[in-house]
This record gives structure tokens, C-alpha cells and sequence, in this order.
């Protein structure tokens, strides 16, 4: 597609929603992987007001209708919950603005799905830790995430990614990777293999749970990195959880594990000095303390118990991904050297062990806040 005809297929999707004015500028916004993102200001009686345009991607998300009706049937409700707690339902979740024909998202004439947003004034999110408090803020904005949406009927919503977190079900799709073993990688990772199938307790142990009826199926986000969380410009205080495509039905403790995954880390998640790879205690009970605050007793007496056991099945399973994905031929996740991925499945599984080592910790800090 020219440049031209990029332009021309962003203005047909800006003419499709109902802005309330005369679009003026747009341009390309944020830094996310997943969809294409545009900053829109629209003018109306000499007021410019801002928007978010986002092309949808069809790869990853099949069916844009499904994933709209659980974002607007989400944002409705907490917009509903925000206004009779006195909250600003404009800054503190996301706003769908509507086409002109009064639905939820626009497909173009290539075939394109496109949404659109209220932009959040006066917010901003970030990458990576760059002061403990943020990573303090963002347990706090996805626990108060979870307390909202506590009486949401959760199996009403649709699975956006279908077996998302279903642990055990990604055990067996490695089992035949490995198996199949199509690119003949499997003798370059034997250790990593092993470490996998001599930890598959790890991958049933929620499932489990979930099954008997111990943990409860809750309106869970599936993706909670901090820039997930929109911080106020001025207080840094967690205002508002956005990027909404992964919320579906699934388990508030898998939501707090993947966070730990990811931010409580001592390394990069593709580091390959194994050494540097730890998992944080100062901020796992930063984080422990500000998602447990954040969820206001919403939260069972299980669940809370069941948090270290998050963090060791989110690092798990997603260390058993980027290893099926290189046993694959790395056809999921973008790589940008040889053996990325099988260096990613390392990080993951080192964080694991760690995290092992220090169980015990782990649940005394969980039941100091509980």
C-alpha cells in the first residue's frame, strides 16, 4: 500500500466515527505491537478536542465484533460504577466513541476493522519501572480493576484468544512441538525440555483449582504490564487500565502473576546472563501490598494464598511458550537473533527457580497483607 493510500484509508476511518467536528490532524501514537495507533484532534466552535483511532489487528484478534461487545459491555459497566462513586467516567476507563451508524467499530473498504476513544488528558504511561512507586501504582490501578468488576457475570464475555491461560492446554501443544520437532531443535534445547515436562505440576495446579471450584472465574485483563496503566500527569497516582483486546473470563491470580513476571524482574525478559535474572522481593511486596489494597477484600482468602502460585505458573507458562514457539520455528513471537527465543524460555525458567528458592518469602509477604 502507498503512502497515499495509507492516508486515504485513515481519513475513510476517521470520517466513520462520530467525533462531534471537523478532524484538523493525526498522527502515529504510542508504542504498542499489536494494533496501529493514531492520535486524532478534532475542532469544533474553535475547541480541540482528541481522540484515539486504532486500526485493529485481524491476525491476532479473529473476530473484532466479539472482542467490541466485551470492551463496550466492560466500559459501560464501569462507566455506570465510576459515576455513582463520584469519579470522573472520562479519565477513568475507556470511552467508546460510536460510528456514525451508532456501532462500536468501523470495517473500511480494504476490509480493515477500525475503533476509536476518548483520548485521557493529562495522563501518561510508561514502558518500564522507572521509580518502585509506579510499579507500586500499577498493582493498585489493576487490583481497584479487579474490585469493580467483581459482580460482572465474567462468563459472559467472550474468549478474545481462545485457551489464553489455560496452562494445561499449553502443556500439550509442547508436548507435540516437541514431539514433531520440525526444525530439529529439540537437542539444542534438551534442558529446557526437561525442565518443562519435570515442572508439568506447574501447569495444572490453577487449572485445578479453577476445575473444583477453589478459585473463581473473574473478569481478569490478560496483558497487565504497566503501560497498560494510565498514570495522572500530575499526582503519578494509577488513573485509568487500558488496552482492553485480552479482557475475558480467567483468574484474578494469573493477572497478578504475569505482572510479577514481567516487572519484578531483575533482568530483561530476553537477557542472556542467566545471573542477572532474580525476582525483586522489595517489589514483589510492593506490588503484593498495593493489588491487594487495590482490590478493597474482593479477593477470596484462596485467592490471595494462591498470588506466589500466580507468579511461578505466569513465569512457567510463559517460558513454556517462547520454547514451543522456538522448537516451532519461531512463528509466534518476533525475534531479532538466532536463538532469541530459546534465550527468552532460559530468562523465564531462571526466574522460575528463583522464584522457588524464595517460596517462602513469597508467602510470608502474602500473609502479611492479607
Amino acid at each position: 500500500m502507498t503512502r497515499e493510500e495509507h492516508c486515504s484509508q485513515i481519513h475513510e476511518a476517521i470520517g466513520a466515527f462520530d467525533f462531534g467536528g471537523e478532524c484538523i490532524a493525526f498522527e502515529n501514537y504510542g508504542s504498542g505491537h499489536i494494533n496501529d495507533t493514531f492520535l486524532v484532534n478534532v475542532q469544533k466552535d474553535g475547541t480541540i478536542k482528541r481522540f484515539i483511532l486504532q486500526r485493529m489487528n485481524r491476525e491476532i484478534f479473529k473476530n473484532p465484533a466479539e472482542l467490541m461487545e466485551n470492551i463496550v459491555g466492560v466500559t459501560s459497566y464501569l462507566r455506570k460504577i465510576i459515576i455513582e462513586n463520584g469519579g470522573n467516567p472520562e479519565r477513568e476507563t475507556l470511552n467508546v466513541i460510536l460510528t456514525k451508524d451508532g456501532a462500536s467499530y468501523f470495517t473500511d473498504s480494504h476490509g480493515e476493522c477500525w475503533r476509536a476513544y476518548l483520548f485521557i488528558e493529562d495522563a501518561v504511561s510508561y514502558d518500564a519501572v522507572e521509580k518502585p512507586e509506579d510499579f507500586y501504582e500499577s498493582a493498585v490501578a489493576f487490583g481497584h480493576f479487579q474490585r469493580l468488576l467483581a459482580d460482572f457475570p465474567a462468563n459472559t464475555l467472550h474468549e478474545t484468544i481462545q485457551g489464553f491461560h489455560d496452562t494445561a492446554a499449553r502443556f500439550e501443544v509442547f508436548k507435540r512441538a516437541v514431539e514433531d520437532d520440525v526444525c530439529h531443535r529439540a537437542d539444542q534445547a534438551a534442558e529446557e525440555i526437561r525442565f518443562v515436562l519435570d515442572h508439568e505440576h506447574l501447569a495444572h495446579a490453577l487449572c485445578d483449582m479453577l476445575a473444583q471450584g477453589s478459585l473463581p472465574l473473574r473478569v481478569t485483563h490478560n496483558d497487565t504490564k504497566l503501560n497498560n496503566i494510565m498514570m495522572d500527569r500530575e499526582t503519578h497516582r494509577g488513573l485509568c487500565v487500558i488496552d482492553l483486546d485480552t479482557v475475558m473470563p480467567g483468574l484474578a491470580v494469573n493477572d497478578f502473576g504475569d505482572s510479577i513476571r514481567f516487572g519484578a524482574s531483575t533482568g530483561a525478559e530476553d537477557e542472556k546472563d542467566l545471573d542477572k535474572i532474580s525476582c525483586d522481593m522489595r517489589l514483589f511486596e510492593l506490588y503484593t501490598k498495593g493489588f491487594i489494597e487495590g482490590c478493597g477484600g474482593s479477593l477470596t482468602e484462596t485467592e490471595i494464598r494462591a498470588l506466589p502460585l500466580g507468579a511461578l505458573t505466569m513465569t512457567y507458562e510463559c517460558g513454556m511458550r517462547f520454547l514451543t514457539d522456538y522448537l516451532q520455528g519461531d512463528t509466534y513471537f518476533k525475534i531479532h537473533r538466532e536463538g532469541h527465543n530459546l534465550d527468552r524460555a532460559r530468562t523465564q525458567f531462571k526466574l522460575v527457580k528463583d522464584m522457588e528458592a524464595k517460596k517462602d518469602t513469597m508467602k510470608a509477604i502474602v500473609e502479611k497483607f492479607m
